[in-house]
């Protein structure tokens, strides 16, 4: 058994986590919630930690910094290299718990139980911090109870810390489905919350020479789900406004109160403590009715930027970050990147203008692209939900390049059709980036695809190969036949209102679809303007977009 935590026991912690964490891969896939084919957690924390990997693995003879032990040099390449290579809220999430522990025992000389304690605190923090809505019964919630395990451990006795926490975790992931109605509907437990028991499990294996047995996972006996119209605060509130703010800690404490009156679900998290002397970066969360007053006390604060407005109305509360920078001399002024996937997609985008990044992009890549415009204002429209953490990320690696980078959180690509149809280079950047946010906002998403696995959804029990249709991620219909489920998911959003809709055919859509659909729309709803592309994608025969 290890006393202490070195720089060869963290080489033998990543290796060992990334084979584990390739064992488990399509277990974790599986434990995607909801029962549609790209259920990819699995994949994308297996591509995080091999680009962490990648990065140790390349840099072994970095001489560290400022004359940091060799063990805090480790984690901060691990951390640096799952950042760059994070993929998907889990890859992020994974790649904020290194830089926790990196920052944490960076100054410490050697590694014991107490240290590590701490250090899992910090890990903790570092992951809430970087989710803009923390939601419990997730990986956040796993990482927690470990640190809390390893501090109540209360010793210098390493194997004792980490067992204790690894198996807090692993109790954790298992209370999963009592606090997500998500995942009780699914009969899963949440599949970052797994990966990251995973890693943990290679740690005990490293420090103890010996492999946790453990039972296999389950969730807690089902419950009746909890009621829940948005992920925090009241419904009456209609709008999230998110912005960072560069203030001084007098300033933020008089913003909080006044948010505090306008509001609710604000949350105030800086970069600095909270009574530190001189500006610091702070990241401001709130529901609001008056978003104009909320950005006015920001503006009193200090300096707001990536101001972004979601109304809950017209899409899931998710977190847009546009980000304001100065224009480098000389440089093309704005620019687009757009995640696509499929290769009719990709052209329709390219036509538009737009650089266009393939699959399921890690931060590294949407950097690369980013960069690749030679443009010093540019906006990023990810397309997936989980590909807005990885984007975010890439927006603030790209601050040093002197590169302002603006992430529009589109969920499906037609929304970001709409977006860029509001594209208007005469508005200043910000003003425009706010029109492609509410153009965005303002498209109802829909797909249609097959059920890959037997699942509990709000619209019924699934089997595998039944045709789901899903709008705006949630699961709405359940039928036999694709055409017949196609028109009836359209008739449920047009029911809504329309005026507009957009069909984008995917990879494996019959010849026929959209001939058959159009029609469908012209006898039921014969005043809407129908648009359809083959967009190729896979897994979704069609997406739909309605404005």
């Amino acid at each position: 058994m290890l006393e202490t935590l070195d720089a060869t026991a963290l080489h033998r912690w990543c290796a060992g986590g990334l084979a584990a964490l390739k064992r488990h891969q399509d277990e974790i896939n599986q434990l995607n919630v909801y029962p549609v084919p790209d259920g990819d957690t699995g994949t994308n924390l297996v591509l995080t930690m091999s680009s962490a990997e990648q990065a140790l693995r390349l840099e072994r003879d970095d001489p560290g910094v400022d004359g940091q032990p060799a063990h805090a040099r480790v984690l901060r390449l691990l951390a640096r290299g799952a950042l760059l290579g994070a993929r998907g809220n889990s890859g992020v999430i994974v790649s904020q718990l290194l830089r926790g522990l990196a920052d944490a025992l960076g100054d410490i000389p050697v590694v014991r139980g107490r240290a590590l304690a701490v250090a899992l605190r910090a890990a903790s923090t570092a992951a809430y911090s970087a989710v803009a809505e923390p939601v419990e019964g997730t990986v956040l919630s796993v990482a927690a109870a470990a640190a809390t395990a390893a501090g109540r451990a209360d010793t210098d006795d390493l194997p004792v810390v980490i067992r204790a926490a690894a198996t807090a975790a692993d109790e954790a992931l298992a209370r999963t489905p009592e606090q997500l109605p998500a995942l009780a509907r699914a009969g899963v437990v949440d599949a970052g919350g797994r990966g990251l028991c995973v890693l943990l499990d290679a740690l005990v294996e490293v420090v103890t020479g010996a492999a946790p047995v453990r039972p296999a996972s389950a969730p807690a006996p089902p419950r009746r789900p909890l009621a829940a119209a948005r992920e925090t605060g009241s419904t009456e509130y209609a709008y999230e406004v998110q912005f960072l703010l560069d203030a001084d800690a007098p300033a933020v404490r008089r913003l909080r109160a006044e948010l505090a009156r306008l509001g609710d679900s604000l949350v105030v998290v800086g970069d600095g403590a909270d009574d530190a002397t001189g500006p610091s970066t702070w990241n401001v969360h709130v529901h609001v009715n008056d978003v104009g007053a909320a950005i006015e006390a920001g503006v009193v604060a200090g300096r707001p930027y990536q101001i972004s407005v979601t109304r809950f109305e017209d899409q899931a509360a998710d977190a847009a970050r546009p980000e304001s920078a100065p224009v480098p001399a000389g440089a093309p002024e704005r620019a687009a990147v757009v995640v696509a996937a499929g290769p009719g997609l990709a052209a329709i985008f390219a036509a538009e203008g737009a650089v266009v990044v393939h699959g399921n992009p890690s931060a590294g890549e949407l950097l690369t692209a980013v960069r690749s415009t030679g443009a010093a204002q540019v906006v990023v429209l990810p397309n997936d939900p989980n590909t807005q953490a990885v984007a975010r990320v890439a927006a603030e690696e790209a601050q040093p390049f002197g590169i302002s980078v603006s992430v529009v959180p589109t969920r499906s690509p037609v929304q970001a059709l709409a977006a860029l149809a509001v594209r208007d280079p005469a508005r200043r950047f910000a003003d425009d980036v706010i029109a492609m946010a509410e153009a965005a906002g303002a498209c109802r998403y829909a797909e249609v695809c097959h059920a890959s696995r037997e699942a509990l959804t709000v619209a019924g029990r699934c089997q595998p190969g039944d045709v789901l249709g899903l709008v705006d991620g949630e699961v709405h219909l359940i039928g036999n036949d694709l055409v017949q489920t196609c028109a009836a998911l359209l008739d449920r959003m047009l029911g809504g209102g329309g005026e507009l809709v957009t069909l984008l055919l995917g990879a494996d859509a019959p010849d026929d679809l959209a001939e058959i659909v159009r029609a469908h729309l012209a006898r039921r709803w014969p005043f809407v303007e129908v648009h359809h592309y083959s967009g190729g994608q896979p897994f979704y025969p069609l997406l739909v977009g309605v404005e």
